[in-house]
Parts: C-alpha cells; structure tokens; sequence
C-alpha cells in the first residue's frame, strides 16, 4: 500500500519507531518527547495495544501517559476486525494529535487492522500532521514493508527473514527491533536484499528514530539505531542461493548512530550533529 498522500500546505505527521523495552520509571525520555511532540498538557494520544495479548497492556500505557502529563489519553482495545471499524474507535482517531502501538506480535496488528477504516484512518492523519509511535512489533508495522519473524545471527541467509505488508505510513525504510539485543543484523540486511530501495533501520531497545515531517531522523535513546543502506548496492546473490545458505552483498553501507546523531532519508546522508568535533578544537 502507498502512504497517504500529504496535501499542499500541511506537513505530515513525525513517525516514531522504538527498539522496545523504553525507560518507563526513571528519565523516560523518549515518552516524554513523544508527549510534547503531541502537545505536552494539551496532548490527546490514542494507544492501540492490538499486538499484546495481556489484558492490561492499554491500560499501562494510559495511565503512562497520563503521569507524563499528556492532557488526555485513551487505550482502544482492538481485539478483532470487527473492533477496527467501530464508530466510537475511528472518532478517538480522529480527535487525536498522536498514535501510540504497543509491543506484542506485530502479525497480530497486521491480520486484525490491516486494510480496515482503522487502518485507513490512521494513515490520512498521519499525513495531516498526527504523530504515529510504536514500540517493538508496535514499530515494525509503521512501515510498508514490514518484518513479520525471522532467525536470529549475523550473517544474512535467504530464508532467515519473512517479509508482510505494514501499514504503509511510508515505504522509505524496514524497521528491527530488539535489534542488538537479539542479533537481528542478518535478517535485517536478508529483508534489503529483497528490497533494495528501503533503508534497513535496527533499533536497540531504549533507542528510538524520530523520523520528521522532512525525513530526518533524529536517535533518541540509551542504545544505537543501526542503519543499513543498499542504495548503493552493486551486487547480491539473493536470486541464486537456497533459503539455508548465506547472501553476497556489495556495495552496503552501513551507520551507527547514537543520540544526537542523525540521518536523512531523502538524500541518505548521515551526520554525527552535536557528536561531531567542532572546527574551534582542531
């Protein structure tokens, strides 16, 4: 599916993937800006907690949300497809300034709101300026395409990832979480592979990419964002090999940014920002 597209004179919405696992009880400082990118005490923020199956999962965030002094914020519990397209949930959508997915199984949010109003919604506000957010599987459905499991390791093999539709707010990058934390370098660069046009972003856990309206994208976080360009590739065995066997790549290009740094989209180019040594101390 193609993003929303954003009209003359409006700005879309900044999209927020997480690596899981953000500070919740000290400095929390991806929330927080997530808080005040939405309005701070004037925030209404939606969380959609379809990819976990604990019951309370909303709940948590709510009240999270609500101690980070958020002006207001509702859990919608979309537990089937039929919850996707209720009148009441597409209201709360409409009235929000942001989007929040929470962690789980992002096949879950995949099969149960893909292609419903719900869906639809969420994408044409976040092309009239609504933030979108998501933590963990919450982050690898923002995107077109979408990483839905795959196996663990270094080394990029054919079959060690399985690619899903997303929900298509843009289809510049593919996103993995956990990323460091569990390994997850081959099967990021196996899903390049496939599709060499996106932008591979692996995010650690308490690390997020705030991805502006411009298609800079800023780390936030304790941890590093990975990012994984085959925009340059010249060339890949993909095509030739079996699903156990490991993929020939040249060509990729590969950044580790941290907090501070940052990387636009657009023209792939990546800068240190406040990191870099400035010109008075050479």
């Amino acid at each position: 599916m193609c993003p929303s597209r954003v009209a003359e004179g409006e700005e879309r919405g900044w999209i927020i993937p997480i690596g899981g696992a953000e500070d919740k009880e000290m400095r929390r400082r991806i929330l927080k800006r997530f808080v005040q990118l939405c309005g701070g005490r004037d925030a209404d923020i939606v969380v959609i907690p379809t990819a976990s199956r604990l019951p309370d999962t909303g709940t948590r965030y709510q009240e999270l949300f609500g101690r980070l002094e958020a002006g207001r914020a509702t859990a919608l519990e979309i537990h089937d497809r039929a919850d996707s397209q209720k009148d009441e949930f597409l209201r709360r959508i409409e009235e929000a300034s942001g989007v929040f997915f929470t962690g789980g199984n992002q096949l879950r949010i995949s099969t149960i709101i893909g292609g419903t109003p719900t869906a639809q919604l969420i994408r044409a506000r976040n092309a009239a300026g609504v933030h979108v957010a998501g933590t963990s599987a919450g982050a690898s459905i923002l995107s077109e395409h979408m990483i839905a499991f795959g196996k663990e390791g270094s080394s990029p093999r054919a079959g060690s990832v399985r690619l899903a539709p997303g929900l298509g707010l843009t289809n510049r990058f593919i996103i993995d979480q956990h990323f460091r934390q569990r390994d997850r370098l081959g099967r990021l660069v196996a899903a390049l592979a496939y599709n060499p046009f996106a932008i591979g972003i692996g995010l650690d856990e308490d690390t997020a990419a705030f991805i502006g309206p411009d298609n800079t994208l800023e780390v936030e976080g304790s941890g590093a964002v990975t990012v994984v360009d085959a925009g340059g590739l010249s060339f890949s065995s993909m095509a030739e090999v079996s699903q156990s066997q490991p993929v020939c790549l040249l060509g990729l290009t590969v950044h580790i940014l941290v907090q501070g740094a940052t990387f636009n989209l657009k023209t792939r180019q990546a800068s240190a920002g406040a990191l870099a040594p400035s010109e008075k101390g050479e």
